[in-house]
């Protein structure tokens, strides 16, 4: 951007006190805007030092905005987040679904929320260092898209499919075009505290304990049977929430003789009997699918996907682009079929769809064909 274009620009940077929100707001001084960070406390509830890093990282976010010479403003969103986040995660959990709380935190909190409240503080623009890119449509000018990141491993626009014009209209991702060791670089250059500091992984309410335990402390416990699709009994399961279709570890089942201990998977639930149905084999016929059906749909160009017109799309975060063709059944309805079979295709989930580097959107996986 030119800049004296960017110097006319007042810029809020969702600080999180991680390295890519610390290089996001550097390179935007940098380029010459105006920039003030703001550092989101989004939960509450046992928020200790053993689970949930949100006093530390909100020291180090205050150490960059000192280093980088930039305003930092704290704000808590934690009433915003449990009731348009953590209700439906809850919801989602006790139907038997696994649900994907970042996508939602995002739509909802880092750019609803966070937005409104930098608009309202006179910001043009928001920026937040997530790996994807913006840019307005070169075919429809005024309409804007969502691409992903030059560096492939590090990719987020699956979790950022919900968005809509109006948010990406006001958004920069200028970690888009950078890979993740030239930000580590970035940081250690300019001196930042957080250069080293290592990528957050899950949800910080959840932290580092046991997601038995924590999800223990919202729902209730209702053990029950673990069996074969045939109706033979393996053992007994905690709770049908507690378990995610393709989930391997924590079933406390060992192989048999019968099927040369091959290890066993979760495939299903029958939540009317409070069962859990495991098969054995990575490959088994119950792991895999033509396709999936999916609602709650969000097209980001506001336009549904062609049919009959090969797309490619992601299940969940880490898994290859799968060709596959959308057709829509209903206004709020799609079907998606792959060329080859999917694995674990998880109700709750999201299916993103692109075309090439494009981010179309998609919808919550609702069950498999």
């Amino acid at each position: 951007m030119n800049l004296n274009k960017a110097q006319k620009k007042k810029i809020v940077v969702g600080l999180s006190g991680g390295v890519d929100s610390s290089v996001t707001a550097l390179l935007l001084k940098q380029q010459g805007y105006e920039v003030t960070g703001l550092f989101m406390k989004n939960w509450e509830d046992d928020d200790t030092d053993e689970y949930c890093s949100s006093k530390q990282d909100l020291i180090d976010a205050v150490s960059v905005a000192d280093k980088i010479g930039i305003d930092i403003e704290a704000v808590n969103f934690s009433k915003e987040y449990k009731d348009r986040v953590f209700a439906n995660f809850l919801s989602e959990y006790q139907a038997g679904r696994t649900p994907n709380p970042d996508i939602l935190c995002n739509a909802e909190i880092k750019f609803k929320a966070f937005l409104d409240h930098a608009m309202g503080m006179g910001a043009d623009l928001i920026a937040t260092g997530h790996y994807a890119q913006v840019r307005e449509n070169p075919l429809q000018p005024g309409k804007f898209q969502l691409l992903k990141a030059d560096d492939g491993s590090k990719d987020q626009s699956y979790f950022l499919y919900r968005l809509n014009q109006a948010q990406l209209s006001k958004t920069l991702f200028p970690l888009g075009q950078h890979l993740k060791r030239e930000v580590r670089e970035i940081a250690r250059s300019a001196g930042l505290i957080n250069a080293e500091k290592k990528d957050s992984t899950g949800i910080c309410f959840i932290g580092e304990r046991p997601f038995q335990e924590f999800l223990s402390k919202y729902l209730p416990r209702e053990p029950g049977d673990m069996k074969t699709p045939e109706g033979k009994l393996v053992g007994r399961h905690e709770g049908l929430m507690y378990y995610t279709l393709g989930q391997r570890q924590g079933l406390k089942i060992g192989g048999s003789r019968e099927s040369n201990g091959e290890p066993w998977f979760v495939a299903g639930k029958d939540m009317e009997k409070n069962e859990l149905i495991v098969v054995q084999g990575h490959e088994h016929p119950l792991l895999l699918n033509d396709g999936l059906k999916a609602g709650q749909l969000h097209w980001i160009s506001e336009e549904n996907p062609t049919t009959n017109w090969v797309y490619a799309a992601k299940t969940r975060y880490r898994q290859p682009d799968a060709p596959c063709e959308v057709d829509r059944i209903s206004s709020d309805e799609v079907e998606i079929k792959f060329g080859q079979k999917q694995w674990a295709i998880t109700p709750g989930q999201s299916a993103v769809v692109y075309e090439s580097n494009v981010c179309l959107g998609g919808g919550i996986i609702t069950g498999a064909l």
